[in-house]
């Protein structure tokens, strides 16, 4: 099962390398292309800038509108075992299959107004069953007539029917669901603090799976986010009344209290995540820092200026769900505590620094209280820290760079473990040297690459020559789970296709 889910981890890595570079753009766009601060802020108002600006929003909604089906084709490639083109390909043939069944069964059978949303949840489940019929039918062998359709051709077939009967489960169960988080959040509204608590607990947890679009427009567009009077009209939803106030000069004192579900979030985007981010760094063994520091330093950098947490979350979050579930736990609290300290910030799009400078700072200390958010996010930013620190070496949670490397033949001069000063590297001579010291193209059951390190599978492990593989710059070789695994940072990914398209298996 612990093999499993590391794979399922290791299925996670592309699509999630995607997310930082995606957040930045949607975030910045986004926030200073929104209508308030454009009216608030008239140095924003300009043509070019706002066409900018607005290519960098529509160029990340892109990754970020279409993330369910990126994730299932990302898992069905992460998880074949071979032939990974048609894994994707069935990937995203099965997951647009999915969601056209759910689709035409909820024009046919339900009112037009029906949305059934499955987030990452649906990904999951096509995707890994796409990997599953993948390994099990990629090679089957048809009747001479419908040969045509066998082997990797089969695939697409097979899957796209089997995501006809998943759509269709999914049509039946899924309702019953939004409808009981909708439920939950009319209860929350009517309890004060301790439904602001449980309004950012509830928002975290679903966003694991993409259900917190079922929760927040409640509060947001509807009357359980408040109704009051503004500029001589009445205005309900959160958020409404926010931008309302926003817009009128006349507005004294602080801004709504239905601003209480947003100013919790600015904790934890812009100090409690950067904080986890840094303490998962801190977290993995020193030699593997410098492959996935970028990972770690890119997740918090966006989770601090847009307030996009993605990136960061689905570090751990497929590892370690209960980890996420402590992390939507201390984000509820945020909450609780910017609510009963009066913080009034509201926010366009999510609770990074873009949006605190716009609609906290900017708009004053007497209306908005932005100076308890700094105060209060110091100390999240330790609690934080604290917490995940604790909880990945304590538990060995197995994030990026988590795995550890026991050294075999210690007794191997330093100078063996690198390339030599000056030699240049080539990626196929030293490929075809790995080949050899693996004991030949005959010795090679399979090769594949993680994070940073080849893992092979042979079928005699006492051929490998260890002190070979050293010299190429592998900074540890040992043997595990029948195979051997050879440490090579950030090459090891190119030395797996390379080996593969040498021996053929590449396809």
């Amino acid at each position: 099962m612990f093999k499993k889910f590391s794979q399922l981890g290791r299925a996670f890595m592309l699509p999630i390398a995607i997310l930082p570079a995606a957040g930045l753009l949607l975030g910045l766009g986004g926030a200073l292309t929104n209508d308030a601060a454009v009216k608030a802020y008239p140095f924003l108002n300009q043509e070019w800038l706002q066409t900018i600006l607005k290519v960098m929003s529509f160029a990340g909604n892109a990754v970020f509108a279409n993330i369910a089906l990126i994730f299932a084709v990302g898992i069905a490639v992460g998880l074949a075992n071979g032939d990974k083109g048609t894994a994707g390909l069935s990937g995203a043939v099965s997951f647009l299959v999915y969601t056209a069944t759910i689709s035409g069964l909820l024009q046919m059978f339900s009112a037009k107004d029906a949305m059934i949303d499955t987030g990452v949840v649906g990904s999951i489940v096509i995707g890994g069953m796409v990997a599953f019929l993948h390994n099990r039918y990629r090679k089957i062998e048809l009747p001479q007539f419908l040969g045509f359709f066998g082997g990797s051709r089969f695939i697409p077939i097979i899957t796209s029917l089997a995501a006809i009967f998943i759509g269709a489960f999914f049509y039946i169960i899924w309702p019953p669901i939004q409808n009981e988080l909708v439920v939950a959040g009319k209860a929350i509204a009517g309890m004060g603090s301790f439904g602001t608590f449980l309004y950012g607990f509830l928002l975290r947890l679903t966003g694991a799976v993409g259900l917190h679009h079922t929760i927040y427009p409640l509060f947001w567009y509807t009357s359980l986010g408040g109704t009051a009077h503004v500029a001589g009209q009445t205005v309900v939803g959160a958020q409404n009344i926010f931008f309302a106030q926003l817009a009128d000069p006349h507005h004294v004192g602080l801004f709504t209290y239905g601003t209480r579900f947003f100013a919790g979030r600015f904790a934890t985007m812009m100090f409690g995540l950067p904080a986890a981010a840094l303490a998962m760094y801190h977290s993995i063994p020193k030699k593997n820092r410098k492959e996935n520091g970028g990972l770690y330093f890119s997740g918090g950098l966006t989770s601090f200026l847009t307030g996009i947490t993605e990136p960061l979350e689905y570090t751990f979050l497929f590892v370690a769900p209960w980890l996420y579930v402590v992390h939507a736990f201390l984000d509820g609290l945020s909450f609780f505590f910017a609510d009963i300290m009066n913080i009034r910030i509201g926010n366009s799009f999510s609770g990074g620094l873009i949006d605190y400078l716009l609609f906290g700072v900017l708009q004053g200390k007497d209306k908005t209280n932005w100076p308890s958010v700094l105060l209060l996010g110091v100390i999240w930013a330790i609690i934080y820290y604290v917490v995940f620190r604790f909880c990945i070496t304590k538990f060995k949670v197995a994030i990026p760079g988590m795995e550890t490397t026991p050294v075999l033949n210690e007794d191997v001069p330093a100078e063996n473990t690198t390339v030599s000063e000056g030699k240049k590297s080539n990626l196929h001579d030293d490929a075809l040297t790995i080949i050899d010291a693996l004991g030949g193209a005959d010795n090679i059951e399979s090769i594949e690459a993680c994070a940073t390190r080849l893992r092979i599978a042979v079928k005699d492990p006492k051929v490998v020559e260890n002190d070979t593989l050293k010299k190429l710059g592998a900074t540890a070789v040992f043997e595990a789970q029948g195979g051997i695994q050879a440490v090579y940072g950030g090459k090891a990914d190119l030395y797996s296709q390379e080996i593969n398209q040498i021996l053929g298996r590449d396809e």
